[in-house]
Parts: structure tokens; sequence; C-alpha cells
């Protein structure tokens, strides 16, 4: 979907600013009019998570569940970013998120996005879509968030580990705090039945177990054999040597600075974090998350 041209070597990276409150960059609110007026479709399925919670991963597993059987040249020949397109993303060096979003011929749609609660267009909440949201516990996503923005010049520079886990902790990163963002959708999975909320730790602890809820959740009945088939392609270390699925393919990623899928690994965390560091992060955790009875597990 991006083919960034020469022009953008040439091109600082993008800055952070406050969007009604949620701190963001151009290449998520360039296109923000047409993003809010995007017309959803009742068969829509959305994957909606924080920046590195698992949405290549959830993205690869539901185009399988849904398309592997039927079109088995999609996962061998089409980019992952072009059959599960960004709904918000605006770079200015192809068409829009949006606009890929609007042309997909596939049905149902399966699109993605990183928008805290507040900013889904209201669309989607009017067809009453799907909507899967991935979270991942908050140690291991700064980790994987500081070594993304290092390797995708698309990103905000992170600066060295210890600017960028301060600022994390002040929600001065792309796409906000990532407490409001997982207890917004939190809340809002209470009221809204067409949300199914999975944490990438039970992912990463029972893949079949929560292929199983997914399947329930969109009315779906592979067999034996397909749900076998779908956990051996979606296993880590094959996606991470799978370019359709790994974003080798963008320019913007330069995957010798660090690859775009790292270790996948929950409590990686351990081995970024200072003793200090980790005291820290626990208080302000503790006091951003008192109020909420939404849990996570940093360990397995």
């Amino acid at each position: 979907m991006i083919q960034p041209s020469d022009k953008m070597e040439q091109e600082s990276r993008p800055t952070l600013f406050d969007f009604h409150g949620v701190h963001m960059t151009k290449y998520c609110t360039d296109n923000w009019e047409n993003v809010q007026n995007f017309q959803a479709k009742p068969n829509d399925i959305f994957i909606a998570t924080y920046p590195k919670a698992g949405t290549t991963w959830m993205s690869c597993i539901l185009d399988l569940l849904l398309f592997g059987r039927t079109c088995p040249e999609r996962q061998e020949s089409i980019p992952i970013y072009k059959r599960v397109p960004f709904l918000e993303l605006c770079t200015g060096f192809e068409i829009t998120g949006k606009d890929f979003a609007d042309q997909l011929l596939s049905t149902p749609r399966l699109i993605k996005t990183h928008l805290p609660v507040q900013f889904i267009p209201k669309s989607i909440w009017n067809q009453n879509s799907r909507i899967v949201y991935v979270a991942r516990n908050a140690k291991d996503s700064v980790v994987s968030n500081f070594h993304f923005c290092r390797m995708d010049s698309f990103q905000v520079d992170p600066g060295d580990w210890s600017t960028f886990l301060y600022n994390f902790m002040q929600g001065k990163v792309v796409y906000g705090s990532w407490f409001d963002h997982v207890n917004g959708w939190w809340e809002k999975k209470q009221t809204h039945p067409k949300i199914l909320y999975l944490f990438y730790e039970d992912i990463s602890e029972g893949s079949g177990r929560e292929i199983d809820r997914l399947c329930s959740f969109l009315g779906l009945s592979p067999s034996v054999e397909e749900k076998q088939q779908i956990l051996t392609q979606v296993q880590f270390d094959k996606m991470k040597k799978n370019k359709m699925a790994n974003f080798s393919t963008l320019p913007s990623m330069d995957h010798k600075v660090s690859p775009f899928m790292r270790k996948g690994k929950v409590g990686d965390w351990r081995n970024q974090f200072t003793v200090a560091q980790n005291e820290q992060f626990n208080e302000v955790y503790r006091q951003k998350m008192k109020d909420t009875t939404l849990q996570f597990r940093t360990m397995l």
C-alpha cells in the first residue's frame, strides 16, 4: 500500500501534536474528515489495537479463517497490508487506507485501525459491524513500540530507551496513552456486544482456544484440519519469514535496524527495563489502572 518515493528519504520524521486530546502525527490525521465519513457495512470485520499489540498476527489469523480455504492465493501473493488495509493511514505516497478499504472486493472486508474508541467512525457503530480488539500488556507494548519506531521512518523518532519509556508513561506517543486506549475499548465492550476483546497473552498461551472464540464470535465452523493448518501458518517464526506477512516489502521500514516482527514473546520486557525503570513503571501503572476491572499478565 505504501510505496515511498526517493523524496521520502530526504524528509524528516513526523512530529507529534495534540489532536483532540490524543497525541498523533500527520500520517494518522491528514485524511481525517474522509475517515470519519467512512461507510461501514454490517458484515465488515474491524481489527482494533493499540500499536504493536498483535495487529498483524490477528490480521493473518482472520484472513486465513475467512479466506484460507476459498482463496489460498491471497496468502501467497498479496501482502497483508493490502488484504487488511489500515483505515486511517495517509502517507501521501499512494492512496489512503480509507480508499484502500473502499476498494476491497473481498466479503467480508477486513480492516484494521489503531484509533482509540472515541475516534471510531460513526458508521461502524451504526452498521453494528463486528470488532476484534486485541490488547497487549503495557510493558511488552512499550518495548515493541520502541523498536518499531526505531526502524520505521513513518514514526516519530523515539530517542533513547529511557526517553521513550518516559514519553510512553505520559501518553506522549502516537495514538496517545496506552492506559486510555485499552480502558476505553474495555468500557465500550461492556455495552457493545459486537466487540470481542482478546488478549495478546491469551493468544500466545493458547492460540487454538482463542481461535475457537473468534469462530464463535464470527459464526465460523472450520474443520479440525483447517484449524490446525491455520495454527501452523500463524506461528511467529513462520510469519517472521513470510514476506507477505512481515512487512519486508515496505521501503519505509529498515529491518536491519530491527525486524518488524522482532520476538513476539510475552515477558521480553525484562530484557529492556532496568530495575529502577520497572519500579517507576509499576507505580504509574497502579495509579492509571486503579479504577478498572481490566487485568493483564506480564509473564506466562
